[in-house]
């Protein structure tokens, strides 16, 4: 059996995955069968091709590398969530992201794509990297995920209105079930006919942060001037883990060991690139641990984060 999760943010939440990856390595006792990482998502910002949410920031090139490093020497692939669809021909040359992509081209590490302007781009220049289709595309109809599944993309993952769609997903054939992945915690509302253009909108707002930290970098960024919808003030977005749980896209996790993988399924992506710490840690107690072990578990990398410097209530 095997069971792997995509877990959110290597970058802003490294040292809190670099702990899980280790306790998941040395006290396989507190979580349930078959739990692998599969990846560890996001970008390095400020990453002119990041989509899905906005993000700022700036890392510099010894961060990368040791990020790159730490998690490839345990065998933890990186996958970078280049998925703004906002994108132009004149990004395509953006300095900081090709080096991002040329420090991490080892063939371990995979990026996650949704512009084709972007992924024939990196399909040309850096072929050994695993491409992921974006849920950003919103596949939310049998065939076009089916049309999706068909094409060279090592993972696709399904537009979450699909997921407990199961009248549909028994219709997948068994040889693309290890394909598909399902964002398994997902905070939006159900069904939102404004999806797809918030994911527009925050392309734009990365594109316009990261021009204005080259001009102004040490000025704020007004992203509400490239808001004019006012998606920012979604009431949806801060959603946390015992929030989300009546919602008719989420998926338990007695669900993915009871229902998906008994039907071949194997790929479960965990949101929260933006989301608190703490709503992170306790999102992976919720899907990874063994429900009679989650408070030990908990407890123990709590500790852990407090004796390096992760943590600190002080």
């Amino acid at each position: 059996m095997r069971v792997r999760f995509h877990l959110p943010d290597f970058s802003g939440n490294f040292k809190l995955n670099l702990l899980f990856a280790e306790m998941l390595k040395h006290r396989p006792e507190f979580f349930r069968e078959g739990v692998e990482i599969a990846s560890f998502y996001g970008v390095f910002p400020p990453s002119i091709w990041n989509g899905g949410r906005t993000q700022g920031g700036v890392c510099d090139k010894t961060f990368v590398k040791q990020v790159i490093k730490t998690f490839n020497e345990r065998g933890i692939p990186l996958r970078f969530t280049f998925t703004n669809p906002a994108l132009e021909k004149k990004h395509l040359s953006d300095q900081f992201c090709n080096m991002v992509l040329n420090m991490a081209n080892n063939g371990l590490n995979e990026a996650i794509v949704m512009s084709p302007l972007l992924e024939d781009y990196i399909r040309r220049n850096f072929p050994d990297y695993k491409l992921t289709s974006s849920t950003c595309k919103r596949l939310d109809t049998l065939e076009g995920l089916l049309g999706e599944l068909e094409k060279d993309y090592h993972i696709v993952v399904m537009d979450y209105d699909l997921n407990n769609r199961f009248e549909l997903l028994e219709k997948i054939p068994m040889e693309y079930r290890p394909r598909i992945e399902f964002l398994s915690n997902a905070c939006c509302e159900p069904g939102c006919p404004r999806r797809s253009a918030h994911y527009h909108s925050i392309g734009v707002q990365q594109i316009a942060y990261n021009e204005h930290i080259k001009k102004y970098p040490n000025l704020p960024f007004n992203v509400e001037k490239y808001d004019p919808d006012h998606f920012r003030d979604c009431p949806y977005s801060q959603r946390g883990i015992f929030e989300i749980r009546n919602l008719r896209t989420h998926i338990s996790p007695e669900d993915i060991w009871e229902k998906y993988v008994p039907m071949g399924f194997e790929q479960f992506k965990i949101e929260g690139r933006t989301a608190s710490p703490i709503n992170v840690l306790e999102t992976y107690m919720y899907y990874m641990a063994k429900p009679e072990c989650r408070d030990e578990a908990r407890f123990t990398l709590l500790k852990t984060m407090e004796n390096s410097g992760a943590l600190s209530f002080k």
